[in-house]
């Protein structure tokens, strides 16, 4: 994988997957006993951010610190990107400075853009079409929770045609897992991405589902997955609709009760569960409502591993760096 852009998950196979996973597993195991070798040692990377984050951010540089590489942070204000500087001159710019580029932003065009000009691996950290690094690290969690993902019944609960609906389908095709989407027709992933999914599962000993029935798609569930369901700075009128459409949706323990025993539920981050953030309180007054994608009895429960699964972050993004760019 020397030398390879990380863009989306489409562009790896099964194999290179699950090495990615490996790698993850065993770079993980070496920083908790202490034993892990610096493969990035000289190497500079660049963090490009149109989007703020917490977890990507520190993953990307906690993991490039841990493995010797130095990092620089262009934030939101902090380049030209896409205002006086194209795509396309940035990456040539960039390219002659960093060994490896992470982009968080918007556009997967400019990602894909960023990896044809740059002429060294770029890594997405998220776009409105995919997030390939977050998968790795639920993918990563699922097997040190459950010991295994072939066969896991995984369902994604929400707006399940966004960047983690359509990731975790991919993932899940490519993996041997069997994913059930629970959403509303109307917010169900494109045909053509379902159609090519359930191409790839079918290979795999995978299935690919699409179910507008809550309490139908979590029965037997191994893991029961959701998002957001509104992305920040969207109008209010987008809000009050796709509250609507999304409440029955909701993962609440009464819509989890043909789930298995010892299901796992699991979050990307940040989560609307409580009303301690400013969010959450604008969320009570506006609508009424103490919790969005996620009830605070779930989120918080025994079964919840949304934490383990932000840790993983950092493992499965430190082996995508390593894989590519290390020595």
């Amino acid at each position: 994988m020397k030398g390879r852009s990380f863009l989306k998950l489409l562009d790896f196979s099964s194999r290179e997957l699950r090495y990615l996973l490996d790698l993850s597993r065993d770079l993980k195991r070496a920083k908790y006993a202490g034993t892990e070798q610096k493969l990035m040692e000289g190497k500079n990377i660049a963090l490009l951010f149109q989007k703020d984050s917490t977890r990507t951010r520190c993953a990307f540089e906690v993991g490039a610190f841990d493995q010797g590489a130095h990092v620089t942070y262009l934030g939101p204000s902090g380049s030209q990107f896409g205002k006086k500087e194209s795509v396309a001159d940035t990456a040539r710019v960039l390219g002659r400075m960093f060994d490896g580029i992470e982009f968080r932003g918007y556009k997967q065009s400019d990602v894909e853009e960023l990896a044809k000009y740059s002429g060294v691996p770029v890594f997405n950290g998220l776009t409105d079409e995919w997030h390939p690094t977050q998968i790795l690290a639920d993918f990563l969690t699922i097997e040190e929770e459950k010991g295994y993902l072939k066969g896991i019944k995984f369902v994604f609960a929400g707006d399940a045609r966004n960047n983690m609906g359509n990731s975790l389908m991919v993932g899940c095709a490519k993996m041997g897992m069997h994913f059930v989407a629970a959403a509303p027709k109307e917010l169900w992933p494109d045909e053509k991405l379902v159609k090519e999914c359930k191409k790839i599962a079918k290979e795999t000993g995978g299935t690919i589902e699409l179910s507008d029935d809550i309490k139908i798609a979590t029965k037997n569930a191994d893991v029961i997955y959701t998002d957001v369901w509104v992305s920040m700075g969207e109008p209010e009128d987008v809000w009050a609709k796709r509250i609507k459409q999304l409440l029955p949706f909701q993962v609440s323990k009464e819509n989890l009760k043909n789930a298995k025993e010892d299901y796992l539920f699991m979050h990307c981050l940040p989560a609307f569960h409580d009303l301690k953030t400013e969010v959450g309180n604008d969320i009570y007054k506006k609508f009424g409502l103490t919790a969005m994608e996620v009830t605070d009895e779930v989120f918080e429960s025994k079964h919840s591993v949304v934490f383990e699964e932000a840790e993983n972050r950092l493992h499965t993004i430190k082996a995508v760096m390593v894989a590519m760019v290390g020595k």
